[in-house]
């Protein structure tokens, strides 16, 4: 039998058994000292995942997305700042100020947000800004001469009345281009089902397939 005073044993402050437990790690530390050391650490170990090249402090670790990019819209190479997850339509609409570029279903539905990425027409909001680097882009505002003049789409879009409230009408413009590039002579029935994926609230489709067989020179 052990003598309860024996399995007895004093308490011990907590901070005082902190201070043992370090102290036979290492005798000349202190508990300040020790935590002053963890933060140290964990900050260095922060910091290891940057390295500083030509004045910038750049991500090591693969797989980072580098945010500055540049885009060759409408001819001019332009340096902007685009999240991971950015939509090219966010992009040219927000950033760079290019608001022909509509943003409505956000779905790829409507079409108002149509652009030419190398000439062929695609929906803006539903591609990254990131995927788009090395092509060329080409939005309404782009397509008038410099001096002002507008492309003939645009001018038979005029003549034939075809802008009502005009929300639709840059998207509607740039599916007609890209369907001409391809297809200079396209019958009635051929550019309606190429600007079939291009919706018209105003309801002025006959308008706008009359433009584009003007441009044809099949009216």
């Amino acid at each position: 039998m052990f003598d309860q005073k024996e399995l007895r044993r004093d308490p011990v402050p907590a901070e005082q058994a902190e201070n043992r437990s370090m102290s036979a790690l290492n005798p000349n530390i202190s508990r300040r000292d020790f935590i002053k050391g963890v933060i140290c650490s964990g900050a260095t170990v922060a910091a290891a995942g940057y390295m500083l090249q030509g004045g910038q402090a750049l991500a090591a670790a693969s797989g980072t997305v580098e945010r500055l990019v540049s885009l060759n819209v409408n001819g001019q190479v332009r340096r902007v700042d685009v999240l991971p997850n950015e939509t090219l339509a966010m992009t040219l609409r927000y950033k760079l100020g290019l608001t022909g570029v509509k943003l409505s279903c956000d779905r790829a539905e409507c079409g108002a947000c149509t652009v030419l990425l190398d000439d062929m027409d695609f929906y803006s909001c539903s591609m990254l800004t990131h995927s788009v680097r090395n092509r060329k882009i080409i939005t309404v505002e782009g397509l008038s001469s410099p001096s002002g003049k507008l492309h003939p789409v645009q001018q038979a879009f005029v003549d034939e009345l075809g802008p009502q409230c005009g929300f639709c009408t840059p998207g509607q413009v740039l599916s007609a281009v890209a369907l001409l590039k391809v297809n200079p002579k396209p019958t009635r029935e051929e550019a309606a089902l190429a600007m079939s994926g291009n919706l018209c609230r105003c309801g002025a489709y006959d308008h706008y397939l009359k433009a584009i067989m003007r441009v044809a020179g099949g009216v």
